[in-house]
């Protein structure tokens, strides 16, 4: 017997009843996009979050791109966008011929760090885009009012923050628009999908005509037109109803998924904390006014050379821990808009010593055990 079986870093498998949902799904003859089971995915975030509407998308990427759209970004106007996240969060923009205005991040979250907002903002300011990291809200009390006082829009990236709050109200519900992600390696997976919640009820119609492929499709199944056609730039962003009925099982589950993850962030922070202590490791840090999603469990080692080190030497135990992000500006494409080095310092410096561990909803008892008695036994 292997000594030491595989531990993956992510696992996505079914938890509830997506099996049988996918196979009604199959079985109903609608499997294209808008079928029952993406309504009812739709309805329960809708109820849940107490949003006026969502749209279920492709993925969280292509609810960005339709944010770009609805708010009208055009080539010149600069999108305040945070050095620490994922591409798509800042190629939406740019495919619209913004220019994206990179914000360093706070050295506690790892949030855009909300007191050098002020300082970025121009007259070309046309958006500020809140990433939710590790599904920990961001400082939006300061974000919003800055907004308002500019009249900035706010698009909230949430991929991470489903159910996450902040001082009690739901992430993905401050901005006009929220991007989420079902992507597999999300709390709730589809394999790839995304959402796109409108908070502004005024752009929900212009929101589905884009959605349809730039047609006003949806106004015809409602019978509030007696055909359809082309009204406005759009594309393709509707999912299966394959996907959806996967989806709506895992959210079907959400208590019994959340519970388990919030039993493994605390186990994982109970386990590391006297060791990261004693070795200046830094461990996720919580704000009092928020409640996280639990989306993931990370450390800061010392430097680049031990973070390097404790995934090699995990890999070697078989535990799967991965690094994350790279600074957005000193990328290829972030040099092209004027990138260099020392421009977001706090990112620069997280970037190389950021490690997440195996973290995921059918993480065992004992597998977790393993990853934790396996990092107390790293040599410095």
């Amino acid at each position: 017997m292997d000594e030491n079986p595989r531990i993956d870093f992510n696992r996505p498998l079914p938890i509830g009843k997506e099996i049988e949902y996918v196979t009604q799904a199959i079985q109903s003859g609608h499997i294209s996009g808008d079928g029952q089971f993406t309504k009812k995915c739709s309805a329960l975030l809708e109820q849940e979050l107490g949003v006026p509407k969502v749209l279920l998308t492709t993925s969280c990427t292509h609810a960005l791109d339709m944010s770009a759209i609805l708010l009208d970004i055009q080539p010149g106007d600069e999108v305040i966008i945070p050095d620490f996240t994922f591409v798509s969060t800042v190629n939406a923009f740019v495919l619209r011929g913004a220019k994206p205005v990179f914000i360093d991040v706070r050295p506690d979250t790892l949030n855009l760090d909300e007191s050098r907002l002020e300082a970025l903002i121009t007259p070309r300011t046309k958006v500020i885009v809140p990433v939710h990291y590790a599904g920990v809200g961001c400082e939006m009390d300061k974000v919003l009012a800055v907004a308002y006082q500019h009249g900035i829009a706010v698009v909230e990236d949430n991929a991470h923050g489903l159910f996450g709050k902040y001082k009690g109200k739901y992430l993905g519900t401050f901005g006009a628009l929220a991007a989420q992600s079902f992507h597999e390696t999300k709390n709730f997976t589809s394999g790839e999908g995304g959402a796109l919640l409108i908070n502004d009820p005024k752009i929900i119609e212009r929101a589905e005509i884009i959605r349809e492929k730039g047609t006003n499709r949806s106004r015809f199944f409602r019978g509030q037109v007696d055909k359809y056609t082309w009204v406005d730039i759009g594309s393709s962003y509707l999912p299966s109803d394959i996907l959806a009925a996967f989806l709506y099982g895992q959210l079907e589950q959400r208590e019994k998924i959340q519970n388990h993850r919030k039993n493994l962030w605390h186990t994982y922070e109970a386990g590391l904390k006297n060791w990261a202590a004693k070795h200046e490791v830094q461990l996720p840090v919580i704000p009092e006014d928020c409640e996280q999603s639990y989306h993931m469990f990370y450390m800061l080692m010392p430097n680049l050379d031990l973070r390097q080190k404790l995934i090699m030497y995990l890999r070697e135990c078989g535990i799967y821990s991965v690094f994350h992000y790279l600074p957005l500006h000193l990328s290829d494409m972030g040099r092209k808009f004027g990138g260099e080095e020392g421009d977001c310092p706090v990112t620069e410096h997280v970037s190389d010593r950021l490690i997440r561990l195996p973290f995921h909803n059918v993480l065992t008892g004992s597998e977790q055990e393993q990853v934790i008695e396996a990092i107390l036994e790293f040599k410095f």
